[in-house]
């Protein structure tokens, strides 16, 4: 599986040896990290890729990706799924960035990228979360074009629902 590129921003699909840095916080000589990455919440996605592919196998297109900007080649955060598609066609997404790299809707733009792999890949339903608190996780999951679908005591639950007629050019129908 190749990057998939976007507007403004490439999304690199992780590798073992680039999961194995970014937990060890060992920036490579060719992949330049922004300042901040990677965040707590990196690591741990690069930890629970490296624990799938010791498991299973590599897991893409269903992995772990890196969100980079194409201007200057930083690495700014991460998005990814937390497993493969299940029976019922449907995964869980999650995404971050570092602090200096928010508010520019560079996480809509990437989630609609990762909405289009997924799609593409025959899914169904997508799903993902947001505290109750993290109102800009909330937008941007909405931006992206997945709504509101419940929620409990700790977070509010949001997801895109496509059927067999939804144009995979358009992840917000």
């Amino acid at each position: 599986m190749g990057d998939l590129v976007t507007a403004r921003l490439v999304l690199h699909p992780m590798t073992v040896g680039e999961a194995e840095r970014v937990v060890a916080g060992e920036s490579p000589g060719d992949t330049r990290w922004a300042p901040g990455y990677p965040t707590d919440g990196d690591v741990s996605a690069a930890r629970r890729f490296l624990g799938t592919c010791a498991d299973t196998g590599d897991p893409q297109p269903f992995g772990t990706y890196e969100i980079r900007r194409r201007e200057d080649g930083q690495a700014i955060g991460g998005l990814g799924f937390h497993g493969p598609m299940d029976a019922n066609g449907s995964v869980t997404i999650g995404y971050g960035l570092i602090p200096s790299a928010r508010g520019k809707g560079y996480a809509s733009e990437a989630l609609r990228g990762l909405l289009l792999i997924a799609r593409a890949r025959g899914v169904t339903c997508v799903k993902g979360d947001a505290d109750h608190d993290n109102i800009a996780s909330q937008h941007v999951m909405m931006a992206a074009g997945m709504r509101p679908a419940g929620q409990d005591e700790r977070v509010r639950y949001f997801e895109i629902i496509w059927t067999a007629a939804t144009a995979i050019t358009d992840p917000g129908s």
